[in-house]
């Protein structure tokens, strides 16, 4: 599903950081959660990398409590305002970097509070790895579903704590992060819509990955805006058909779902730091996502 031709050299922001135990690693990320790009992702595509200023956001890394454990998180909001919608952005397996709190801070000034929670930090500093191999291995592959969804919990209780409004909540999520999107609309009944970027749809299951979305498409609780490329060599156009299929076997949420499929996007087309950047799918499916958002009752 993810391009081994972004792998790296930039070996210097390898495991030293991750070797040295869950402190070092939470210092690593409170410097550097949504500030700079992942190790594995470097060099950027400085040319097209979106950046999206905090001129009249509040903006900035928050700590969640999940179950006693402090979660940190991304949150960008409108300054002073209260009774906010609500969307979960999930990030791609590098983590809260700088590109999704540069997405945050869009949905912000879209006038969301936007939350993107470091999902993966229980396991290691995702931000660190500079071989995508070893950051699959070490961090992502350890990863529970039930783990995300309950952080997911979490984050939406500290919005409706802190300006948001739960009744209004959507999620969005890249790749690693569109898988769960998926899952969280099924999880989840408070959600209103999800906007899911190229997630994974299938897959072998495992006590980490009991379902896949294909699994729980029948019982969405809000439905859900698949956007996908045909050029995805990862994301076999099939899986989209058997994706269809089991949504149009399911219940309302589900049958309201909808996918476009861009006919010469690849894999993280949205992503505007990375050479499979697509400008013109990219806009086109943020303007999709936010209407669906505010068709569906979120915004």
């Amino acid at each position: 599903m993810l391009n081994t031709d972004l792998i790296t050299d930039s070996q210097a922001l390898l495991d030293a950081r991750a070797s040295h135990g869950h402190a070092t690693r939470r210092t690593a990320l409170k410097a550097a959660l949504g500030v700079g790009y992942a190790a594995s992702v470097l060099p950027v595509m400085a040319q097209t990398a979106i950046k999206t200023s905090t001129d009249g956001l509040t903006a900035g890394e928050v700590m969640i409590e999940v179950n006693g454990f402090k979660m940190p998180a991304y949150r960008a909001a409108p300054a002073g305002k209260t009774g906010l919608p609500v969307v979960l952005v999930l990030s791609e397996i590098f983590g809260v970097h700088e590109y999704i709190a540069d997405t945050a801070r869009r949905f912000a000034k879209a006038g969301y509070l936007a939350i993107a929670p470091e999902l993966f930090v229980r396991q290691g500093d995702a931000q660190s790895y500079g071989e995508m191999a070893k950051l699959i291995a070490e961090v992502i592959a350890k990863v529970p579903d039930a783990q995300v969804m309950a952080d997911l919990d979490a984050t939406v209780k500290w919005a409706a704590a802190n300006g948001g409004d739960a009744k209004k909540l959507g999620v969005t999520g890249f790749c690693w992060g569109g898988r769960q999107v998926w899952l969280y609309a099924a999880h989840n009944p408070a959600v209103k819509a999800g906007v899911a970027w190229y997630g994974r749809l299938v897959g072998q299951t495992s006590d980490l990955n009991p379902k896949h979305p294909v699994d729980v498409a029948a019982g969405l609780h809000g439905p859900v805006l698949g956007l996908y490329g045909a050029a995805d060599t990862g994301i076999p156009l099939d899986t989209v058909d058997k994706m269809k299929a089991a949504l149009a076997a399911g219940n309302a949420a589900a049958k309201a779902s909808s996918f476009v499929v861009y006919p010469d996007a690849p894999h993280a087309f949205h992503a505007d730091y990375r050479p499979s950047f697509r400008k013109e799918p990219a806009e086109d499916g943020w303007k999709r996502a936010l209407a669906w958002f505010q068709q569906h009752g979120v915004a």
